[in-house]
């Protein structure tokens, strides 16, 4: 097999790749060239925009001519990536082992202990995905919210309601293994090529339910509305999980993937004695634009183009004060949504549907915020992030209607304006108010200063009637929960994973460290005897 990188295709040209490599590698008319897409990216960086696609050829390398081998594209030897499970330990497990958290770490951990004959228990104190449809619904509609079924607790965790993006800053061979599940599940085939895919939203749930299937099918059961309470110990090694209904769950291995809102869970890890550190984590707000103008920015005279889809961003701006202004989470098409969890607190965060269809872009605009920010108990970045988003739930009226102020207000810290030109998404509604108030002053002062300087990079992104809604808290976890190089808490028996544990960063990344975790127990664990 040979790998050609870097095979450019115009616009107008997308898919044309047997052509493209028949030219390349010499081949006639009458030659066999079977190929595999492995990744279709967009280069929009100059006024022509190209397709750039890597494929494996079934050529053998040997035989290639040694120009065929240095020239422009670039081919290769086809790289092997193939994931392989480790063997099982010698030890026996005499309990099932439990999973808290049904997000993406708590799915793939439990897939994977799954398919090697464990059984695990998964421990959810969200609703199924149906009820929990219901919950965030009512929140949206009538302003009602349920503590425990929400957009951050519940089947599928946060990235449920969100754009569903599923690229990732990492390199593993575990991405193709959830990839392919995904598409097991329903998800479309171009995820397993495509530079940027994504779900949104709507399909991802589908995905979801399929999944669910899947897992029960091999002997998963899940616990939904099952709140985990207090770790009960012996000799420092877990033996017992309580439940809040006064339930007790026995086992020697508990795989922790409970997301980054999980705060009352946190403070009994850390009565408990479970060793915990503060952790970076960002804040600030919803920065929400032009769909139309974010397209033209990007694609210029392009703009329209049919193989084109909608134009996303990702925008940074080092300050000189050596704070980082950044977007996360940019929803094409999307719509501002209300991600609160507790009580008296407001949270915003950003979800598109599959066809990115609607008129209006969003994305998170966030500064880094480091425990010297904050504090330097492994709690204190909680408290922190629950005063401001008190802070912005009063500024609204104290009835989960948002807190809402143009740019160019905001820039020059006065209320002159109410939304014109751009129709704000977020319900179950807004209020005109100063996000000065509603920031720390380091992250508002942040923000005025990076807005107009990311608006000179992508013009559109951050013009006078772009509308900014506070406040975006939940981009991370403020806690780290330690683990050794096998994966195991301070306290034995207790593995930490994913996002809320503070390894991840995303549904790929989450679901890498879920299997990672899996892998860890099945090294040191056999599966108890039915």
């Amino acid at each position: 097999m040979i790998r050609i990188e870097q095979l450019r295709l115009p616009l107008g040209k997308r898919g044309k790749i047997e052509e493209a490599l028949r030219e390349l590698l010499g081949l006639s008319p009458a030659q066999a060239c079977p190929y595999r897409l492995v990744r279709e990216a967009l280069d929009a960086r100059r006024q022509e925009l190209f397709w750039v696609y890597s494929v494996d050829v079934d050529l053998p390398f040997d035989n290639l001519t040694h120009t065929s081998r240095g020239s422009s594209p670039r081919i290769i030897a086809s790289p092997v990536s193939d994931y392989t499970a480790p063997p099982s330990g010698e030890m026996r497990l005499q309990e099932r082992p439990l999973i808290v958290g049904a997000g993406p770490s708590g799915l793939f951990a439990a897939l994977t202990l799954a398919e090697r004959g464990y059984r695990p228990i998964i421990i959810e104190r969200g609703a199924p995905l149906e009820e929990r449809l219901a919950s965030v619904n009512l929140l949206r509609e009538r302003g009602l919210l349920d503590p425990e079924s929400n957009v951050q607790f519940g089947e599928g965790g946060a990235g449920t309601f969100s754009d569903g993006k599923l690229q990732t800053g990492i390199r593993d061979p575990r991405i193709a293994v959830i990839l392919q599940t995904f598409v097991s599940c329903g998800a479309p085939a171009e995820i397993l090529y495509q530079a940027a895919p994504h779900l949104g939203t709507d399909r991802l749930r589908l995905i979801l339910l399929a999944l669910r299937q899947k897992l029960q099918q091999l002997g998963v059961e899940i616990l939904f509305h099952s709140l985990m309470a207090k770790l009960i110990l012996k000799d420092n090694h877990l033996c017992r999980v309580a439940l809040a209904s006064g339930e007790e769950l026995p086992t020697e291995v508990l795989l922790l993937g409970t997301g980054h809102s999980a705060r009352d869970t946190y403070e009994m890890l850390w009565r408990t004695g479970v060793g915990m550190q503060p952790k970076a984590f960002s804040l600030g707000v919803r920065i929400e634009q032009s769909q139309q103008d974010i397209d033209q920015s990007s694609y210029g005279r392009h703009t329209g183009h049919p193989e084109l889809a909608v134009a996303s961003y990702a925008l940074v701006q080092h300050l000189p004060s050596g704070r980082g202004v950044y977007t996360f989470c940019m929803c094409p098409g999307g719509e501002v949504i209300a991600a609160a969890s507790e009580p008296g607190r407001l949270v915003t965060n950003g979800m598109s549907q599959a066809d990115r269809s609607g008129p209006n872009a969003n994305a998170a605009l966030l500064v880094g915020v480091t425990p010297d920010d904050y504090g330097s108990h492994p709690l204190d970045g909680i408290a922190w992030q629950r005063h401001w988003e008190e802070q912005a739930y009063n500024l609204g009226g104290r009835n989960y209607c948002a807190p809402l102020m143009r740019v160019d207000d905001f820039l020059a810290r006065k209320l002159r304006h109410d939304p014109a030109a751009i129709q704000p998404t977020y319900k179950p509604g807004l209020k005109m108010a100063d996000l000065h108030l509603a920031l720390p002053p380091f992250v508002s002062s942040s923000l005025a200063e990076a807005l107009p300087l990311m608006e000179r990079k992508l013009p559109g992104f951050a013009p006078p009637q772009a509308l900014l809604t506070a406040v975006e808290s939940r981009s991370s976890s403020p806690v780290r929960i330690t683990r050794n190089a096998e994966g195991e808490s301070s306290l034995q028996g207790l593995y930490p994973m994913g996002e809320g544990s503070g390894y991840a960063g995303g549904i790929i990344s989450a679901a890498v460290d879920g299997i990672k975790t899996a892998e860890a127990v099945i090294s040191k664990y056999r599966p108890m005897l039915n």
